[in-house]
C-alpha cells in the first residue's frame, strides 16, 4: 500500500512540475490559453492529490514533522516553491521578475527532489 501511495505522490509531483513548465511557457508567450478553465482548475486537482498522498505517506510511517529534519526542510521549501510559482504565473509585476521567479522555482523544485531522494536537508550536496 505504501509503495502505491508513494508512486501516486511522485507521479503527481512530476505532473505538477510539468504543468508549471507548460503554464510558464504560456505566460512567456502571453497566450490566452492561460485563462482557460482546464488550465486554471487542473493544477488544483493534481496538487490536492499530491499533498494528500504526501500526508498519507507521512501518516503511514508515523513521521513527526519536527522529528525528521529532512521532512521539515522539504515542507518549508515547498512553501518557498509555491511563492515562486505564484510570482511566475500571477503576481510578478514585470516580465523580468516573472522569469527570475521561474528559475528560482525550478531550482527550488530540484532541491526538494534531492531532499526526497537522499533524505537529508543537504539534498544533492550531501
Amino acid at each position: 500500500m505504501y509503495l502505491t501511495v508513494k508512486t501516486l505522490h511522485m507521479t503527481c509531483a512530476l505532473i505538477s512540475f510539468v504543468g508549471f513548465l507548460f503554464r510558464s511557457y504560456l505566460m512567456l508567450i502571453e497566450s490566452k490559453w492561460l485563462n482557460h478553465k482546464a488550465i486554471l482548475v487542473g493544477p488544483h486537482v493534481i496538487d490536492t492529490l499530491f499533498l494528500c498522498s504526501g500526508a498519507t505517506m507521512a501518516f503511514m510511517v508515523n513521521f513527526g514533522l519536527f522529528n525528521q529534519f529532512w521532512l521539515t526542510s522539504k515542507i518549508t521549501l515547498l512553501m518557498a516553491y509555491l511563492f515562486f510559482v505564484g510570482m511566475t504565473l500571477n503576481r510578478g509585476r514585470t516580465r523580468s521578475i516573472r522569469v527570475a521567479s521561474f528559475f528560482f522555482a525550478t531550482a527550488t523544485f530540484g532541491y526538494i527532489v534531492g531532499i526526497a531522494v537522499w533524505k537529508t536537508p543537504l539534498s544533492w550536496f550531501g
